[in-house]
């Protein structure tokens, strides 16, 4: 494994340590919509960290000649070089992520245990509350166990 490859699973697994720090320490004292909007941003963060990790893997055994800089392409190009690894659903909710993280938002019930941050995407309504967020904290966790998988052929130490 190259250490370019390396890198980049690193970084997933970094944002995700600081996601994790956001969810279970963060968002407990606080509850504000701007723990849960830092919370996305950390998890679109280490999905495409991963993501990079996969592309990286497959540029060196020359499948593909470079990486793709847009997200859009770069899920795009995962899906086609790893179709029978069943990241399909992971990588739908990276690019749901990134719309939440771009869309208009409201907030509501700051400071309580149903906090919720309204997204409204696409013409749809997203609420986002804890639950949900930690829902979102679990699949990008299990999908960066399916990209050690793929990289490592291991699972979670």
């Amino acid at each position: 494994m190259s250490e370019i490859v390396e890198h980049y699973f690193d970084n997933a697994k970094k944002e995700l340590r600081r996601a994790d720090h956001l969810f279970f320490v963060s968002l407990k004292y606080t509850r504000t919509v701007d723990v849960l909007k830092s919370l996305v941003m950390r998890l679109i963060s280490s999905f495409h960290s991963a993501n990079q990790a996969l592309l990286q893997k497959v540029q060196e055994t020359g499948e593909i000649e470079e990486l793709p800089e847009l997200p859009r392409i770069i899920v795009d190009k995962v899906k086609t070089c790893y179709a029978n690894e069943n990241l399909s659903n992971y990588l739908d909710l990276y690019l749901l992520l990134r719309r939440i993280d771009r869309a208009e938002f409201e907030r509501a019930r700051e400071f309580r245990r149903h906090v919720t941050m309204t997204a409204f995407v696409d013409d749809e309504k997203i609420e986002i509350t804890i639950d949900i967020a930690f829902d979102y904290y679990t699949k990008t966790k299990e999908y960066l166990n399916q990209v050690r998988q793929i990289l490592y052929g291991k699972d979670e130490d």
